[in-house]
Order: C-alpha cells, then structure tokens, then sequence
C-alpha cells in the first residue's frame, strides 16, 4: 500500500472532530484544535483532489461548511497540520452555528427548503419510471 491510501481524505478529518465534539459536548473548538493536530501531525496529508465534506450540504449550506477549506487547502500546500485542523474546526464551528441558529436543514422557511419548487415534479417522475413495488418498499423503508 502507498502513503496515499493511508491519508485521510478532509471528509475523515471533519467526522473525527464532530466524532470529539459527540464524545464530548463541552470541548472548545481550540480543543478539538490542537487534538486534530496532535492526532494526525506526522502523518500523511490528505489529498488535494477531493477537498470537500459531501455529507455536511445535508447539514448546512455550502457557504458555511466550506467556509474552512480555503484554510485546509493552504495546510496540505504547505504541509502544516494547525492549518489543516483551523481549517476543519472552521467548518465545523460554521455548521454548528448555523443549526443552532436556524434548526437543521429542511426544518427551516421556504427560502431555504431545497425540495420547494421541484416536489410535484419529482414525484411525477418518479412515478413513472419506478415500478410500484419498489415505491412501497421505498416508502416502507423511510417510514422505519
């Protein structure tokens, strides 16, 4: 195995400081700081190609869970691993605050429901190309 099969990708290193902030919910962000650097300084750095945090758009939006990855970037360029967890603390800091703020998302005004506009569409079409079956396995499924 190469060094990059090793390295966490941005994803990894943003899942391990929420998995500190669950484990601990009244650690500071200069904590969850300084243990992702501690953590992962030495090690290989993440790579460039994929410098996103795909399951935090379900949380907030772009603007505020990517708000540290300029700052990520910066700290594999320059292989500095206080950048890289600023960067990740950032995001996490913005996500954290958005919700607590406006709630989590879907739960909020019209203006940021990301299903308005398209859920009549969406069904229609779903409806004709899913057989029905699955429509009430999906269903079935979403309900548990």
């Amino acid at each position: 195995m190469t060094i990059a099969e090793h390295a966490p990708s941005v994803a990894d290193l943003f899942r391990r400081a929420q998995k500190i902030r669950s484990e601990s919910p009244e650690i500071s962000y200069k904590e969850i700081h300084a243990q992702l650097a501690r953590e992962f300084s030495g090690g290989p750095f993440p790579p460039v190609y994929n410098l996103t945090i795909p399951e935090q758009d379900a949380r907030a939006p772009e603007e505020d869970w990517s708000a540290g990855l300029p700052v990520v970037l910066r700290g594999i360029q320059q292989k500095d691993w206080n950048d890289i967890a600023s960067g990740i603390v950032l995001s996490l800091e913005q996500t954290e605050n958005y919700e607590r703020e406006r709630g989590p998302e879907g739960s909020r005004d019209k203006w940021h429901d990301r299903s308005a506009g398209i859920e009549e569409a969406t069904s229609k079409s779903v409806g004709k190309w899913m057989p029905e079956e699955l429509m009430n396995l999906a269903e079935r499924s979403s309900k548990k």
